[in-house]
Formats: structure tokens, sequence, C-alpha cells
């Protein structure tokens, strides 16, 4: 039987800091050996191709599914009737990921850890009963949610891996990438 991946999201008022600690822990984690996924929630339509190119000119021509095709990356833009759920988003995520990420579902998932920065707002959108870990610069009593400064995505890594991520699979990941830097 295969386990669903843990699903972790970052939330936080606008320019509160999501993208940057989202970056930190994308890079903590990969660090570590962790294949990461990351989505980003949008309230408003977005692109992610540029203005007049062709697959853009594709769905404007009425395309329901766009794709890009290169040697290193694949993308695919497909119009959807309904926001997807987080299950539908862990299952498209693909079975090579070990976690994904999330930046802006900040009513869905169990595990949430807001940002907030002093200088935007020193108000949590969540009930601390509600929170995994608290990222700020500011005061806060969340009781014994565990909270980090705005620059300590590292050991909030390492707590997620601690609480979410099987030692036994890292220590397979270590091995192998071990053994792959060997062979370079």
């Amino acid at each position: 039987m295969e386990t669903r991946i843990p699903v972790v999201s970052v939330v936080g008022k606008s320019d509160s800091g999501k993208t940057t600690l989202m970056e930190g822990l994308i890079r903590a984690l990969t660090a570590r050996g962790w294949r990461v996924a990351t989505v980003k929630h949008h309230v408003h339509d977005f692109d992610i191709d540029i203005p007049g190119k062709d697959s853009w000119r594709h769905a404007r021509a009425g395309a329901i599914v766009t794709m890009i095709s290169a040697p290193d990356k694949f993308g695919l833009v497909r119009r959807v009737e309904a926001e997807r759920t987080l299950d539908e988003l862990v299952e498209a995520a693909g079975p090579d990921v070990d976690i994904l990420l999330t930046e802006g579902f900040k009513r869905a998932g169990d595990v949430r850890i807001e940002v907030v920065r002093a200088a935007r707002s020193d108000e949590l959108i969540c009930e601390p009963d509600q929170l995994f870990a608290l990222v700020t610069d500011a005061s806060h009593d969340v009781g014994d949610v565990p909270v980090f400064g705005l620059d300590d995505a590292d050991d909030l890594a390492a707590l997620i891996e601690k609480t979410f991520l099987p030692a036994a699979r890292h220590s397979d990941v270590a091995s192998s990438v071990s053994r792959l830097e060997g062979e370079v």
C-alpha cells in the first residue's frame, strides 16, 4: 500500500515572506536529499508562459491542454472547471516526490507554517492550535508551537524532516546521492 506524501503549507498575509521561506525550505530539504514538489495557490487567473510565445498562443486559440517539452523540463497547463484539492495536487506531483510544499493555501491542509513579518502585520491568520510552526520577527504567544526566525529555514527544514519524512527513506536517498557523487 502506497502512503500519501506529506503536505506542508506555508501561509501568511501578502508580503509576509512566504516565498522567501519556501525558497529556503526547498534548498534545505533538497540539500538533505529529499525530492520536493511545490504548488503556489492563486486566487486569480495566471499564466506561466510569456504572452506572445507559441504555447501561450495555443492556449489563447482554445487548447484545453498546452504542453512545453524540452530536454531538461516539461510543463503542462490544463484548463479546469474547479480548483484542485490537495489530494489531487499530491497525485499530480507524481510518484517521484517525497514532500509537497504549498504556498498560500490558508484554509486547506493539516500542517500549516505561518509567516508573520512585523513590518507587514503582527496579527496571525491561523489560531495557534492550527499551526505546526510559526516563522516571525515578532513576539507571539502560541503555546507549544515551535517558533522560528525569518532566516531559520534550515532549522525549520530539520523539524519537517524529523516529523514527516521517514528516516529509513532518507538513509537510502543519502546513500544513493553519495554513491552517485562518487561516480562523477
